[in-house]
Parts: structure tokens; sequence; C-alpha cells
């Protein structure tokens, strides 16, 4: 951080204000802390029938790879907005939302993700800007090799267990750093 958005100060410190626990960035000017704070991820596990909704990337990061419709909350969105929103905007379509189902902690790039399980309203899809294509799989054929990100690897873990048993219960897992060497 090199300007404070409060006062315009180019001048920074970073320590721990008192009564803190942590490093933060403070304007030494007007007294301003600015906090960082995770950004949240919100998605659907869509499902049409017996088939899941995947969309594969246009952008980076992991353009080319398969991942579920999800992106960054905007503020004054509801999670279950958010989670609609990214799903008409990555795969033009209409979902109706179920309960919560995984959440996610990635500590080390400061995001928690957090997906709903979904409904298809009426079976249409498509790319959207953010997608080169968009299918319906049925678990045979869900491309595991070619998934996005851990994330996505996860939840359709957990749904295919999870539908056999017709239980889906709120999962919520650490995810570490991937190493792609």
């Amino acid at each position: 951080m090199k300007y404070c958005s409060e006062c315009g100060s180019g001048r920074i410190d970073l320590t721990i204000p008192g009564g803190d626990d942590r490093h933060r960035h403070v304007c030494p000017d007007c007294g301003i802390i600015h906090y960082t704070n995770p950004r949240i991820i919100a998605g659907v596990l869509p499902v049409w029938e017996d088939r899941i909704l995947l969309c594969k990337r246009s952008i980076q990061p992991r353009e080319g790879y398969w991942t579920l419709p999800a992106g960054f909350l905007e503020n004054g969105e509801t999670l279950q907005d958010g989670a609609r929103r990214e799903t008409r905007e990555e795969a033009l379509a209409q979902v109706d939302l179920h309960d919560i189902y995984t959440i996610f902690n990635l500590t080390h790039i400061n995001q928690v993700y957090i997906f709903f399980r979904g409904s298809l309203l009426d079976g249409d899809y498509g790319a959207g800007d953010e997608s080169a294509d968009a299918g319906l799989f049925s678990a045979e054929d869900i491309p595991w090799g070619e998934l996005a990100f851990p994330t996505i690897h996860e939840t359709l873990g957990f749904y295919l267990q999870d539908r056999e048993h017709g239980d889906f219960p709120v999962r919520t897992r650490d995810i570490e750093p991937m190493n792609r060497g």
C-alpha cells in the first residue's frame, strides 16, 4: 500500500495497532487502519437431471480447464445473489439454489469459497464471456484431470459420494497450496 485511501497521504506504516494482534497498514497522518480481509467466492454446483453443469475457463488463472460457475462476491450482494449471477455470467443459465454445500478456506491466498447445490431451471446453458465452453456431464464423463481448482475437485467428489445416499451435509475443508511443478 502506497497511499492512504482516506486522506491521500503517501506515508503508510506497517505496524501492529494497539489492541490488535497482527500487522496492519496504518496512516500516521489521519490514523486510519486499512484492513485487508479475505475475498469471498460464491458458486453453484448446478444439476440438470443426473448431470452436472461445468464451464471451461477462457480466462486465467487455469484457462482451458473445467470449473463450476463461481466468482468473487460483489459489494452489496448476498452469497445467493452472487452465486446466481456467476451462473448467469459464466454458463448463461438460470439456477434454483438449494443449501450451502461446501466451504473451503484457502488461507494461503486469502480466499473463502462457498458453493451451493442448485438445479438448472430449464436445462438451458451456454458459454458466457469468461467461458470457452459449457456442458452437462454425467458422473462417468467428468474430466477429472482437467478440473481447474482443488475446490472444484473436492465439491464434485463430495457430491457424487453424497448423491448415492441422498444426504448432503455441509462440508468444510482447508485447501493447501498446489504444487504444479
